[in-house]
Protein backbone atom coordinates (compact mmCIF):
# COMPACT_ATOMS: atom_id res chain seq x y z
CA UNK A 1 0.00 0.00 0.00
CA UNK A 2 1.28 3.47 -0.93
CA UNK A 3 1.19 6.17 1.73
CA UNK A 4 -1.85 8.43 1.46
CA UNK A 5 0.07 11.40 0.08
CA UNK A 6 1.65 9.17 -2.62
CA UNK A 7 -1.83 7.98 -3.59
CA UNK A 8 -2.99 11.58 -3.76
CA UNK A 9 0.01 12.56 -5.89
CA UNK A 10 -0.70 9.67 -8.24
CA UNK A 11 -4.35 10.69 -8.52
CA UNK A 12 -3.43 14.29 -9.22
CA UNK A 13 -0.96 13.28 -11.94
CA UNK A 14 -3.57 10.98 -13.48
CA UNK A 15 -6.06 13.84 -13.51
CA UNK A 16 -3.64 16.16 -15.26
CA UNK A 17 -2.89 13.36 -17.75
CA UNK A 18 -6.61 13.13 -18.47
CA UNK A 19 -6.71 16.90 -18.89
CA UNK A 20 -3.97 16.65 -21.49
CA UNK A 21 -6.10 14.39 -23.67
CA UNK A 22 -9.61 15.66 -22.91
CA UNK A 23 -9.50 19.45 -22.75
CA UNK A 24 -8.26 21.75 -25.50
CA UNK A 25 -10.09 24.90 -24.47
CA UNK A 26 -7.27 26.91 -22.92
CA UNK A 27 -9.39 28.86 -20.45
CA UNK A 28 -11.07 25.72 -19.05
CA UNK A 29 -7.78 23.81 -19.05
CA UNK A 30 -5.92 26.49 -17.06
CA UNK A 31 -8.70 26.69 -14.47
CA UNK A 32 -8.58 22.91 -14.07
CA UNK A 33 -4.78 22.86 -13.72
CA UNK A 34 -4.85 25.63 -11.11
CA UNK A 35 -7.58 23.90 -9.07
CA UNK A 36 -5.59 20.63 -9.01
CA UNK A 37 -2.36 22.44 -8.04
CA UNK A 38 -4.04 24.27 -5.15
CA UNK A 39 -5.55 21.03 -3.85
CA UNK A 40 -2.31 19.09 -4.29
CA UNK A 41 -0.30 21.55 -2.18
CA UNK A 42 -3.09 22.31 0.30
CA UNK A 43 -3.08 25.92 -0.78
CA UNK A 44 -5.80 28.57 -0.39
CA UNK A 45 -5.42 30.39 -3.70
CA UNK A 46 -3.27 30.71 -6.77
CA UNK A 47 -2.85 32.11 -10.23
CA UNK A 48 -1.34 31.20 -13.58
CA UNK A 49 0.41 33.95 -15.54
CA UNK A 50 1.28 33.53 -19.22
CA UNK A 51 3.05 35.44 -21.93
CA UNK A 52 2.44 34.60 -25.58
CA UNK A 53 5.86 35.77 -26.83
CA UNK A 54 9.16 36.33 -24.99
CA UNK A 55 8.87 40.09 -25.63
CA UNK A 56 5.28 40.27 -24.35
CA UNK A 57 4.35 41.26 -20.82
CA UNK A 58 2.90 38.76 -18.36
CA UNK A 59 -0.88 38.43 -18.04
CA UNK A 60 -3.05 36.65 -15.49
CA UNK A 61 -4.67 33.84 -17.46
CA UNK A 62 -6.64 32.38 -14.55
CA UNK A 63 -6.88 32.86 -10.77
CA UNK A 64 -8.62 31.14 -7.88
CA UNK A 65 -9.31 32.40 -4.38
CA UNK A 66 -7.62 35.78 -4.95
CA UNK A 67 -9.62 38.91 -4.00
CA UNK A 68 -10.76 40.92 -7.07
CA UNK A 69 -9.18 44.11 -5.70
CA UNK A 70 -5.75 42.41 -5.59
CA UNK A 71 -6.20 41.12 -9.15
CA UNK A 72 -7.16 44.59 -10.40
CA UNK A 73 -3.95 45.91 -8.88
CA UNK A 74 -1.82 43.05 -10.15
CA UNK A 75 -2.97 42.79 -13.79
CA UNK A 76 -1.78 46.22 -15.05
CA UNK A 77 1.44 45.76 -13.08
CA UNK A 78 2.22 42.53 -14.96
CA UNK A 79 1.26 44.08 -18.30
CA UNK A 80 3.75 46.96 -17.96
CA UNK A 81 6.55 47.06 -20.50
CA UNK A 82 9.35 46.38 -17.99
CA UNK A 83 7.52 43.24 -16.77
CA UNK A 84 8.26 41.56 -20.10
CA UNK A 85 11.95 41.47 -19.09
CA UNK A 86 11.29 39.63 -15.82
CA UNK A 87 12.31 36.00 -15.70
CA UNK A 88 10.44 33.45 -13.57
CA UNK A 89 12.63 33.97 -10.48
CA UNK A 90 12.17 37.75 -10.59
CA UNK A 91 8.45 37.33 -11.17
CA UNK A 92 8.23 34.94 -8.19
CA UNK A 93 10.08 37.40 -6.00
CA UNK A 94 7.77 40.23 -7.04
CA UNK A 95 4.65 38.12 -6.39
CA UNK A 96 5.93 36.98 -2.99
CA UNK A 97 6.65 40.55 -1.92
CA UNK A 98 3.25 41.75 -3.10
CA UNK A 99 1.52 38.81 -1.41
CA UNK A 100 3.38 39.28 1.84
CA UNK A 101 2.61 43.00 1.88
CA UNK A 102 -1.04 42.62 0.84
CA UNK A 103 -1.68 39.84 3.41
CA UNK A 104 0.28 41.58 6.18
CA UNK A 105 2.58 38.57 6.45
CA UNK A 106 -0.20 35.96 6.60
CA UNK A 107 0.43 34.36 3.19
CA UNK A 108 3.48 32.85 1.58
CA UNK A 109 3.77 31.24 -1.80
CA UNK A 110 5.88 29.61 -4.44
CA UNK A 111 5.86 29.66 -8.21
CA UNK A 112 7.36 27.42 -10.84
CA UNK A 113 7.74 27.89 -14.57
CA UNK A 114 5.55 26.26 -17.19
CA UNK A 115 8.14 25.24 -19.75
CA UNK A 116 7.45 23.40 -23.01
CA UNK A 117 9.82 22.62 -25.89
CA UNK A 118 12.58 24.72 -24.34
CA UNK A 119 10.45 27.87 -24.00
CA UNK A 120 8.90 29.29 -20.82
CA UNK A 121 5.26 29.96 -21.59
CA UNK A 122 4.04 30.81 -18.08
CA UNK A 123 4.27 30.45 -14.34
CA UNK A 124 2.03 28.76 -11.78
CA UNK A 125 1.95 30.46 -8.36
CA UNK A 126 0.34 28.88 -5.25
CA UNK A 127 -0.44 30.70 -1.95
CA UNK A 128 -0.70 29.01 1.48
CA UNK A 129 -1.83 30.59 4.72
CA UNK A 130 0.07 28.45 7.22
CA UNK A 131 3.58 29.54 8.09
CA UNK A 132 5.42 26.39 6.97
CA UNK A 133 7.60 27.04 4.00
CA UNK A 134 7.20 24.94 0.88
CA UNK A 135 9.37 21.85 1.32
CA UNK A 136 11.67 20.41 -1.33
CA UNK A 137 9.12 17.63 -1.80
CA UNK A 138 6.38 20.24 -2.35
CA UNK A 139 8.48 22.01 -4.91
CA UNK A 140 9.48 18.79 -6.69
CA UNK A 141 5.87 17.71 -6.77
CA UNK A 142 4.78 21.09 -8.10
CA UNK A 143 7.57 21.06 -10.68
CA UNK A 144 6.60 17.62 -12.01
CA UNK A 145 3.03 18.80 -12.11
CA UNK A 146 4.07 22.06 -13.83
CA UNK A 147 5.93 20.11 -16.50
CA UNK A 148 2.80 18.13 -17.29
CA UNK A 149 0.65 21.23 -17.13
CA UNK A 150 2.99 23.12 -19.48
CA UNK A 151 2.50 20.45 -22.14
CA UNK A 152 -1.26 20.73 -21.72
CA UNK A 153 -1.11 24.54 -21.99
CA UNK A 154 1.18 24.34 -25.02
CA UNK A 155 -1.21 21.95 -26.77
CA UNK A 156 -4.15 24.20 -25.95
CA UNK A 157 -2.25 27.20 -27.33
CA UNK A 158 -1.51 25.28 -30.53
CA UNK A 159 -5.18 24.32 -30.79
CA UNK A 160 -6.20 27.94 -30.25
CA UNK A 161 -3.73 29.12 -32.88
CA UNK A 162 -4.99 26.52 -35.36
CA UNK A 163 -8.60 27.54 -34.64
CA UNK A 164 -7.68 31.19 -35.17
CA UNK A 165 -5.90 30.42 -38.43
CA UNK A 166 -8.91 28.44 -39.60
CA UNK A 167 -11.25 31.32 -38.74
CA UNK A 168 -8.96 33.74 -40.55
CA UNK A 169 -8.79 31.46 -43.60
CA UNK A 170 -12.59 31.06 -43.60
CA UNK A 171 -13.01 34.84 -43.38
CA UNK A 172 -10.52 35.33 -46.22
CA UNK A 173 -12.26 32.76 -48.44
CA UNK A 174 -15.76 34.07 -47.72
CA UNK A 175 -14.76 37.71 -48.29
CA UNK A 176 -13.14 36.99 -51.66
CA UNK A 177 -14.91 38.52 -54.65
CA UNK A 178 -14.14 35.46 -56.78
CA UNK A 179 -15.91 32.16 -56.24
CA UNK A 180 -13.77 29.54 -54.47
CA UNK A 181 -14.29 25.78 -54.23
CA UNK A 182 -12.15 23.27 -52.34
CA UNK A 183 -12.19 19.80 -53.89
CA UNK A 184 -11.01 16.51 -52.43
CA UNK A 185 -8.67 14.31 -54.48
CA UNK A 186 -11.69 12.44 -55.90
CA UNK A 187 -13.15 15.78 -57.11
CA UNK A 188 -15.83 15.83 -54.41
CA UNK A 189 -16.67 19.37 -53.30
CA UNK A 190 -15.54 19.95 -49.70
CA UNK A 191 -16.73 23.55 -49.37
CA UNK A 192 -17.57 26.68 -51.37
CA UNK A 193 -17.50 30.35 -50.43
CA UNK A 194 -20.26 32.97 -50.42
CA UNK A 195 -19.26 34.45 -53.78
CA UNK A 196 -19.65 31.10 -55.54
CA UNK A 197 -23.04 30.57 -53.88
CA UNK A 198 -24.20 33.87 -55.41
CA UNK A 199 -22.74 32.96 -58.80
CA UNK A 200 -24.31 29.51 -59.02
CA UNK A 201 -27.58 30.26 -57.23
CA UNK A 202 -27.15 27.40 -54.74
CA UNK A 203 -26.08 27.22 -51.09
CA UNK A 204 -23.01 25.49 -49.64
CA UNK A 205 -25.22 22.74 -48.18
CA UNK A 206 -26.72 22.07 -51.64
CA UNK A 207 -23.31 21.89 -53.29
CA UNK A 208 -21.13 20.21 -50.66
CA UNK A 209 -20.48 16.51 -51.21
CA UNK A 210 -21.36 16.59 -54.90
CA UNK A 211 -18.91 15.83 -57.68
CA UNK A 212 -17.21 18.68 -59.48
CA UNK A 213 -18.82 17.70 -62.80
CA UNK A 214 -22.32 17.96 -61.27
CA UNK A 215 -21.83 21.64 -60.43
CA UNK A 216 -19.34 22.91 -63.04
CA UNK A 217 -21.37 22.27 -66.20
CA UNK A 218 -20.63 24.12 -69.43
CA UNK A 219 -23.37 25.50 -71.68
CA UNK A 220 -21.06 24.88 -74.65
CA UNK A 221 -17.54 23.57 -75.16
CA UNK A 222 -15.19 25.79 -73.13
CA UNK A 223 -11.83 27.21 -74.11
CA UNK A 224 -9.16 25.08 -72.47
CA UNK A 225 -9.08 21.54 -71.15
CA UNK A 226 -11.81 20.71 -68.55
CA UNK A 227 -10.60 19.31 -65.22
CA UNK A 228 -11.77 15.73 -65.83
CA UNK A 229 -10.03 15.54 -69.22
CA UNK A 230 -6.88 17.13 -67.81
CA UNK A 231 -6.65 14.51 -65.04
CA UNK A 232 -7.03 11.73 -67.60
CA UNK A 233 -3.96 13.22 -69.30
CA UNK A 234 -1.94 13.06 -66.06
CA UNK A 235 -2.60 16.50 -64.49
CA UNK A 236 -1.06 17.66 -62.19
CA UNK A 237 2.55 16.73 -62.79
CA UNK A 238 3.96 19.49 -60.53
CA UNK A 239 2.63 21.58 -57.59
CA UNK A 240 2.61 24.70 -59.80
CA UNK A 241 0.72 23.09 -62.70
CA UNK A 242 -2.27 25.44 -62.71
CA UNK A 243 -5.11 24.74 -65.14
CA UNK A 244 -7.28 27.47 -66.73
CA UNK A 245 -10.65 27.01 -68.45
CA UNK A 246 -12.97 29.72 -69.82
CA UNK A 247 -16.57 29.43 -70.92
CA UNK A 248 -20.27 29.84 -70.05
CA UNK A 249 -21.28 28.15 -66.78
CA UNK A 250 -24.74 26.56 -66.61
CA UNK A 251 -26.45 27.36 -63.30
CA UNK A 252 -29.81 27.40 -61.53
CA UNK A 253 -30.29 31.06 -62.48
CA UNK A 254 -31.92 31.82 -65.86
CA UNK A 255 -28.86 32.70 -67.94
CA UNK A 256 -25.40 31.07 -68.15
CA UNK A 257 -22.53 32.96 -66.53
CA UNK A 258 -19.29 33.71 -68.41
CA UNK A 259 -16.46 32.57 -66.12
CA UNK A 260 -12.75 31.89 -66.08
CA UNK A 261 -11.81 28.99 -63.76
CA UNK A 262 -8.33 28.32 -62.38
CA UNK A 263 -7.49 24.95 -60.82
CA UNK A 264 -4.50 24.80 -58.41
CA UNK A 265 -3.35 21.42 -57.03
CA UNK A 266 -2.42 20.92 -53.37
CA UNK A 267 0.02 17.99 -53.10
CA UNK A 268 1.13 16.03 -50.01
CA UNK A 269 4.81 15.55 -49.17
CA UNK A 270 4.78 12.21 -51.00
CA UNK A 271 3.52 13.89 -54.18
CA UNK A 272 -0.05 12.59 -53.95
CA UNK A 273 -2.92 14.94 -54.73
CA UNK A 274 -4.78 16.00 -51.56
CA UNK A 275 -6.98 18.90 -52.66
CA UNK A 276 -7.75 21.07 -55.66
CA UNK A 277 -8.34 24.78 -55.04
CA UNK A 278 -10.75 26.16 -57.64
CA UNK A 279 -11.07 29.91 -58.30
CA UNK A 280 -14.08 31.02 -60.36
CA UNK A 281 -14.01 34.56 -61.79
CA UNK A 282 -17.00 36.29 -63.35
CA UNK A 283 -15.68 37.59 -66.70
CA UNK A 284 -18.92 39.22 -67.86
CA UNK A 285 -17.29 42.67 -67.80
CA UNK A 286 -14.24 41.43 -69.70
CA UNK A 287 -16.43 39.83 -72.33
CA UNK A 288 -18.57 42.97 -72.56
CA UNK A 289 -15.41 45.00 -73.01
CA UNK A 290 -14.30 42.69 -75.82
CA UNK A 291 -17.70 42.99 -77.49
CA UNK A 292 -17.59 46.79 -77.17
CA UNK A 293 -14.10 46.79 -78.64
CA UNK A 294 -15.21 44.65 -81.59
CA UNK A 295 -18.29 46.85 -82.09
CA UNK A 296 -16.18 49.99 -81.90
CA UNK A 297 -13.75 48.73 -84.54
CA UNK A 298 -16.61 47.64 -86.80
CA UNK A 299 -18.61 50.86 -86.50
CA UNK A 300 -15.69 53.26 -86.67
CA UNK A 301 -14.06 51.52 -89.63
CA UNK A 302 -17.39 51.57 -91.50
CA UNK A 303 -18.33 55.13 -90.54
CA UNK A 304 -14.87 56.52 -91.33
CA UNK A 305 -14.63 54.70 -94.62
CA UNK A 306 -17.69 56.38 -96.16
CA UNK A 307 -16.75 60.08 -95.72
CA UNK A 308 -13.12 59.37 -96.55
CA UNK A 309 -14.20 57.64 -99.77
CA UNK A 310 -16.50 60.54 -100.71
CA UNK A 311 -13.85 63.16 -100.01
CA UNK A 312 -11.25 61.25 -102.00
CA UNK A 313 -13.70 60.59 -104.84
CA UNK A 314 -14.80 64.20 -105.27
CA UNK A 315 -11.26 65.54 -104.82
CA UNK A 316 -9.90 63.09 -107.42
CA UNK A 317 -12.70 64.02 -109.83
CA UNK A 318 -12.02 67.74 -109.51
CA UNK A 319 -8.30 67.16 -110.15
CA UNK A 320 -8.81 65.36 -113.45
CA UNK A 321 -6.87 67.00 -116.26
CA UNK A 322 -9.10 65.67 -119.03
CA UNK A 323 -12.27 67.43 -117.85
CA UNK A 324 -13.40 70.98 -117.37
CA UNK A 325 -16.03 71.56 -114.68
CA UNK A 326 -18.38 74.48 -114.60
CA UNK A 327 -18.65 76.61 -111.49
CA UNK A 328 -21.88 74.94 -110.29
CA UNK A 329 -20.37 71.41 -110.32
CA UNK A 330 -17.25 72.63 -108.55
CA UNK A 331 -19.32 74.32 -105.80
CA UNK A 332 -21.47 71.22 -105.31
CA UNK A 333 -18.40 68.98 -105.11
CA UNK A 334 -16.68 71.25 -102.59
CA UNK A 335 -19.87 71.38 -100.51
CA UNK A 336 -19.89 67.56 -100.33
CA UNK A 337 -16.22 67.54 -99.33
CA UNK A 338 -16.89 70.16 -96.66
CA UNK A 339 -19.94 68.30 -95.29
CA UNK A 340 -18.07 65.01 -95.11
CA UNK A 341 -15.07 66.69 -93.44
CA UNK A 342 -17.46 68.18 -90.86
CA UNK A 343 -18.97 64.75 -90.34
CA UNK A 344 -15.51 63.30 -89.74
CA UNK A 345 -14.72 66.11 -87.31
CA UNK A 346 -17.93 65.50 -85.34
CA UNK A 347 -17.21 61.77 -85.18
CA UNK A 348 -13.67 62.35 -83.96
CA UNK A 349 -14.93 64.82 -81.33
CA UNK A 350 -17.49 62.28 -80.15
CA UNK A 351 -14.82 59.60 -79.89
CA UNK A 352 -12.54 61.95 -77.95
CA UNK A 353 -15.41 62.82 -75.58
CA UNK A 354 -16.11 59.12 -75.07
CA UNK A 355 -12.42 58.58 -74.24
CA UNK A 356 -12.50 61.49 -71.78
CA UNK A 357 -15.50 59.95 -70.08
CA UNK A 358 -13.65 56.64 -69.69
CA UNK A 359 -10.63 58.49 -68.29
CA UNK A 360 -12.58 60.28 -65.56
CA UNK A 361 -15.49 62.38 -66.73
CA UNK A 362 -16.18 65.62 -68.50
CA UNK A 363 -15.10 69.00 -67.21
CA UNK A 364 -17.84 71.64 -67.17
CA UNK A 365 -17.51 75.42 -67.57
CA UNK A 366 -20.70 76.74 -66.03
CA UNK A 367 -22.20 80.10 -66.99
CA UNK A 368 -25.70 81.59 -67.10
CA UNK A 369 -27.56 79.91 -69.97
CA UNK A 370 -30.86 81.07 -71.52
CA UNK A 371 -32.12 77.72 -72.81
CA UNK A 372 -35.08 79.19 -74.70
CA UNK A 373 -32.76 81.36 -76.79
CA UNK A 374 -30.34 78.46 -77.29
CA UNK A 375 -33.16 76.23 -78.55
CA UNK A 376 -34.35 78.92 -80.93
CA UNK A 377 -30.88 79.37 -82.44
CA UNK A 378 -30.49 75.61 -82.96
CA UNK A 379 -33.92 75.39 -84.62
CA UNK A 380 -32.93 78.07 -87.12
CA UNK A 381 -29.63 76.34 -87.84
CA UNK A 382 -31.17 72.88 -88.40
CA UNK A 383 -34.01 74.31 -90.53
CA UNK A 384 -31.42 75.01 -93.24
CA UNK A 385 -30.44 71.31 -93.24
CA UNK A 386 -33.85 69.80 -94.03
CA UNK A 387 -36.80 70.61 -96.28
CA UNK A 388 -39.01 67.77 -95.00
CA UNK A 389 -39.25 68.83 -91.36
CA UNK A 390 -40.70 71.76 -89.47
CA UNK A 391 -38.90 72.75 -86.27
CA UNK A 392 -41.07 74.30 -83.53
CA UNK A 393 -39.82 75.81 -80.27
CA UNK A 394 -42.27 76.08 -77.37
CA UNK A 395 -40.99 77.56 -74.08
CA UNK A 396 -42.93 79.45 -71.37
CA UNK A 397 -42.29 83.20 -71.20
CA UNK A 398 -41.01 82.83 -67.60
CA UNK A 399 -38.53 80.06 -68.44
CA UNK A 400 -35.57 80.59 -66.06
CA UNK A 401 -31.91 81.14 -66.82
CA UNK A 402 -29.86 78.26 -65.34
CA UNK A 403 -26.22 77.72 -64.46
CA UNK A 404 -24.73 75.22 -66.94
CA UNK A 405 -22.04 74.60 -69.54
CA UNK A 406 -23.64 76.18 -72.61
CA UNK A 407 -21.38 74.38 -75.10
CA UNK A 408 -22.20 70.97 -73.62
CA UNK A 409 -25.96 71.63 -73.37
CA UNK A 410 -25.89 72.79 -76.99
CA UNK A 411 -24.18 69.48 -77.84
CA UNK A 412 -27.02 67.56 -76.13
CA UNK A 413 -29.78 69.48 -77.92
CA UNK A 414 -27.93 69.23 -81.24
CA UNK A 415 -27.66 65.45 -80.90
CA UNK A 416 -31.36 65.11 -80.06
CA UNK A 417 -32.50 67.36 -82.95
CA UNK A 418 -30.10 65.64 -85.36
CA UNK A 419 -31.49 62.24 -84.34
CA UNK A 420 -35.06 63.45 -84.82
CA UNK A 421 -34.24 64.61 -88.36
CA UNK A 422 -32.36 61.39 -89.06
CA UNK A 423 -34.97 58.89 -87.82
CA UNK A 424 -38.22 60.69 -88.76
CA UNK A 425 -38.67 60.86 -92.55
CA UNK A 426 -40.74 64.05 -92.30
CA UNK A 427 -43.09 66.03 -90.05
CA UNK A 428 -42.83 68.36 -87.09
CA UNK A 429 -39.96 68.34 -84.62
CA UNK A 430 -40.89 70.04 -81.35
CA UNK A 431 -38.40 71.45 -78.86
CA UNK A 432 -40.24 72.22 -75.62
CA UNK A 433 -39.41 73.41 -72.11
CA UNK A 434 -41.26 72.84 -68.84
CA UNK A 435 -40.74 74.48 -65.44
CA UNK A 436 -40.89 72.48 -62.21
CA UNK A 437 -40.22 73.75 -58.66
CA UNK A 438 -36.63 72.43 -58.47
CA UNK A 439 -35.75 71.61 -62.07
CA UNK A 440 -36.50 72.34 -65.70
CA UNK A 441 -37.30 69.73 -68.35
CA UNK A 442 -36.43 69.97 -72.05
CA UNK A 443 -37.75 67.53 -74.64
CA UNK A 444 -37.30 66.91 -78.35
CA UNK A 445 -40.07 64.96 -80.11
CA UNK A 446 -40.64 63.87 -83.71
CA UNK A 447 -43.34 62.17 -85.79
CA UNK A 448 -41.31 59.16 -86.88
CA UNK A 449 -41.69 55.46 -86.14
CA UNK A 450 -40.73 55.83 -82.48
CA UNK A 451 -38.44 53.64 -80.38
CA UNK A 452 -38.97 49.90 -80.13
CA UNK A 453 -39.61 48.94 -76.46
CA UNK A 454 -36.89 46.27 -76.77
CA UNK A 455 -34.35 48.99 -77.52
CA UNK A 456 -35.39 51.41 -74.75
CA UNK A 457 -33.11 49.97 -72.01
CA UNK A 458 -30.04 50.26 -74.27
CA UNK A 459 -30.37 53.44 -76.36
CA UNK A 460 -28.07 55.40 -74.02
CA UNK A 461 -25.38 52.69 -74.04
CA UNK A 462 -22.08 53.31 -75.75
CA UNK A 463 -21.99 52.18 -79.42
CA UNK A 464 -25.54 50.77 -79.21
CA UNK A 465 -27.59 51.07 -82.39
CA UNK A 466 -31.00 49.53 -82.99
CA UNK A 467 -31.40 47.14 -85.91
CA UNK A 468 -33.55 49.63 -87.83
CA UNK A 469 -31.00 52.37 -87.24
CA UNK A 470 -28.14 50.24 -88.53
CA UNK A 471 -30.00 49.47 -91.74
CA UNK A 472 -31.29 52.95 -92.56
CA UNK A 473 -29.01 55.59 -90.98
CA UNK A 474 -25.37 56.39 -90.37
CA UNK A 475 -23.77 56.85 -86.95
CA UNK A 476 -21.38 55.47 -84.36
CA UNK A 477 -23.88 55.03 -81.51
CA UNK A 478 -22.26 57.72 -79.34
CA UNK A 479 -24.74 60.62 -79.50
CA UNK A 480 -27.16 59.55 -76.79
CA UNK A 481 -24.35 58.04 -74.70
CA UNK A 482 -22.60 61.42 -74.60
CA UNK A 483 -25.91 63.25 -74.05
CA UNK A 484 -26.58 61.16 -70.95
CA UNK A 485 -23.04 61.74 -69.62
CA UNK A 486 -23.34 65.52 -70.07
CA UNK A 487 -26.79 65.71 -68.46
CA UNK A 488 -25.74 63.55 -65.50
CA UNK A 489 -22.58 65.63 -65.06
CA UNK A 490 -24.94 68.62 -64.56
CA UNK A 491 -26.87 66.68 -61.90
CA UNK A 492 -29.82 65.92 -64.18
CA UNK A 493 -31.27 62.84 -65.85
CA UNK A 494 -32.32 61.83 -69.37
CA UNK A 495 -34.95 59.36 -70.58
CA UNK A 496 -37.09 58.34 -73.56
CA UNK A 497 -40.89 58.24 -73.47
CA UNK A 498 -42.13 54.80 -74.62
CA UNK A 499 -44.59 55.65 -77.41
CA UNK A 500 -43.84 53.28 -80.32
CA UNK A 501 -45.39 54.20 -83.69
CA UNK A 502 -46.25 57.67 -82.33
CA UNK A 503 -42.86 59.25 -82.72
CA UNK A 504 -39.85 59.44 -80.41
CA UNK A 505 -39.63 61.84 -77.46
CA UNK A 506 -36.37 62.26 -75.58
CA UNK A 507 -36.45 64.35 -72.39
CA UNK A 508 -33.82 65.56 -69.98
CA UNK A 509 -33.94 67.48 -66.72
CA UNK A 510 -31.50 69.98 -65.23
CA UNK A 511 -31.45 71.51 -61.74
CA UNK A 512 -32.70 75.09 -61.44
Amino acid sequence: MLPDFRVRQRDYLLEIARALTQELDQKKLLARILRIAIEMLAGQSGLIALRDQPADGWRVATAHGIPPAFLRYLEPLLAEEHAADLDVQELNRMLKELTYTASMGLLNGTGLPLSAHGRIIGVIFIFRSYPDLFSNNDQQLLQSFADQAAIAVYNAQLYGQISYEKQRLDALIDSAADGILILNADRTIERVNDAFERMIGQTDDEVRGKKHAEIIRWARKPQGLPLEEAELNGWPLTPSAHLYVEGDLTRHLPSPLPVGITYAPLLASDGKLRNIIVTVRDITHFRTAEEIKATFISIVSHELKTPVALIKGYASTLRRDDARWDKHVIQDSLAVIEDEADRLTRMIEDLLDASRLQAGGLSLKRTDVALASLAQRLAVRFTTQTKKHTLTVDFPQTFPVILADETRIEQVLSNLISNAIKYAPEGEIRITGEILPEQIILSVSDQGAGIDPRDLPHIFDRFYRADQAVRHTKGAGLGLYLARAIVEAHGGSIWADPHPHKGARICFSLPR
